[in-house]
């Protein structure tokens, strides 16, 4: 039986203008910031306001055998979860994972004049705003790509949606609602997550690998207290001299490449391949990013592979002292640093967090106190095969939903809940894809979704389902 995909697209373009739109409008509004960054997270009822929002739009969608419910284990985020049967007898007997998130990074500074983190502004087809692209759209585009199927008269399995809210802050209730909803989950044999980005808008983009991460605060104590740079300066070290040191370690300060082993892994030869096809398609990473005095003159190919299969580290915050328009002669009693370091696909992240507390506290210099707080590791994940009738459907999907050829790429970020499904369910197929296009800036200012993309991934996703359902 045929998909009318001419239908399926149609019904969700009304279904986002007339449903989706307004509805990121108001979920954007919701300033639910991951628990990460809000300790006070559930007395401040930000988290169960966008629950109850998204749990009721998705309630009132009309398909037949929907139910939706809020799950919530003591002391945890909440999650929702609805399931749809299958469309007959036989493929209710199959399941597919759907997954998406409803948390939010921190609002950040410097959005530009007019928009802001919590007020949505939709301009042409870009919805600014924190967390419509990353990932609040994915439970609305979920449902309407379950409902189209059904309209247009398709086929789709037992349709399960997950939408968790601790996604932002590495994932660290998931895995008790797995155990706790593990017979309802079923063994899916495919996951569809709609949290990853697509180095451009032009076709459908699979994510062939995902990053892991470790988050950690470094501290270097030089002093119990501030003293008089002039009267100090070469008796005392620099506390942030100190810093910078031991950072060194960790990477090269020249080239910021990662010189520890056990943070890296070897590229496989299919990975290469695929990023040299996406250069090759017109994808250059160079062109993304806000630069200052322009890109880097580095190979675009070697660029995609230290994105995606190298490590990384980034300064992200820093503590200890003043800002510069209030800063005294001093020299600092401490200096501290936020660290995101992002490790190779198959890279161990227990064995990278040994490393790095190695390299980090053995031998202190020069007296200093250091001290390594770890806040969370997460591996990465690497696809496994894809099965012949997913890399038919794929390319069909990107036909139908954006009339060009499908494309493949690993991602730089890190989505915690795929290396937890790759363990749990290592005979499932994978269908990672996003919304996060070129200059949507997920977590930073001026975040956007680029809503033509959001209507071809949802005709996708839909696309998905029907050959899932269809296949021998």
């Amino acid at each position: 039986m045929a998909l009318d995909t001419t239908f399926v697209a149609d019904m969700v373009e009304v279904s986002w203008d007339d449903d989706i739109v307004p509805a990121l409008h108001d979920y954007i509004r919701i300033p639910n910031v991951s628990p990460a960054y809000d300790p006070g997270w559930a007395e401040a009822g930000h988290m169960d306001r966008a629950t109850e929002m998204v749990r009721a739009w998705l309630a009132a969608r009309p398909i037949e055998g929907l139910t939706v419910e809020v799950v919530q284990l003591e002391g945890r985020t909440p999650v929702i979860l609805a399931e749809v049967p299958g469309t007959d007898e036989e493929t209710d007997a199959d399941t597919v994972l759907l997954y998406g998130h409803l948390d939010k990074q921190p609002p950040m500074e410097g959005w530009r004049d007019g928009l802001g983190p919590w007020e949505p502004v939709l301009d042409g087809d870009h919805l600014y705003g924190r967390g419509g692209a990353d990932d609040g759209y994915a439970a609305f585009a979920c449902l309407t790509a379950i409902e189209a199927v059904r309209a247009a008269g398709g086929a789709h399995a037992r349709c399960v949606v997950l939408i968790e809210a601790s996604e932002e802050s590495g994932s660290p209730d998931l895995p008790a609602y797995f155990d706790h909803l593990a017979p309802r989950l079923g063994t899916p044999s495919l996951v569809v997550c709609l949290d990853s980005s697509a180095p451009d808008d032009h076709r459908l983009w699979l994510t062939t690998s995902l990053r892991g991460m470790v988050q950690a605060h470094l501290r270097v104590d030089v002093l119990r207290e501030g003293v008089h740079s002039g009267l100090y300066g070469g008796i005392v070290p620099s506390s942030f001299r100190l810093l910078r040191h031991l950072l060194d370690r960790v990477e090269d300060p020249a080239t910021g490449e990662v010189v520890l082993a056990e943070l890296a892994s070897e590229v496989p030869a299919e990975r290469r391949e695929q990023a040299a096809a996406a250069v090759a398609a017109g994808v250059d990473v160079r062109d993304d990013p806000p630069w200052v005095a322009g890109p880097v003159a580095t190979d675009p190919v070697e660029l995609v592979l230290a994105n995606t299969w190298a490590a990384s580290l980034a300064v992200t915050g820093l503590g200890g002292a003043p800002p510069p328009d209030a800063a005294g002669n001093v020299l600092l009693a401490h200096a501290e640093a936020a660290l995101c370091v992002r490790l190779a696909p198959r890279t161990d992240p227990a064995a990278a967090v040994e490393a790095l507390r190695e390299a980090l506290t053995s031998d202190p210099p020069e007296g200093a106190l250091v001290d390594l707080t770890v806040l969370g590791a997460e591996g990465g994940w690497d696809a496994p095969p894809t099965a012949p009738w997913l890399a038919a459907a794929v390319e069909e999907a990107s036909q139908v939903a954006f009339g060009t050829p499908a494309g493949a790429l690993g991602v730089g970020g890190t989505i915690p809940f795929m290396g937890m499904l790759g363990r749990r369910f290592p005979d499932a197929q994978f269908a990672i894809t996003g919304v996060l296009v070129p200059g949507s800036n997920a977590h930073g200012p001026n975040e956007f979704l680029h809503v033509p993309t959001g209507k071809r991934v949802t005709t996708a996703v839909a696309s998905l389902l029907h050959a899932h359902a269809s296949r021998s």
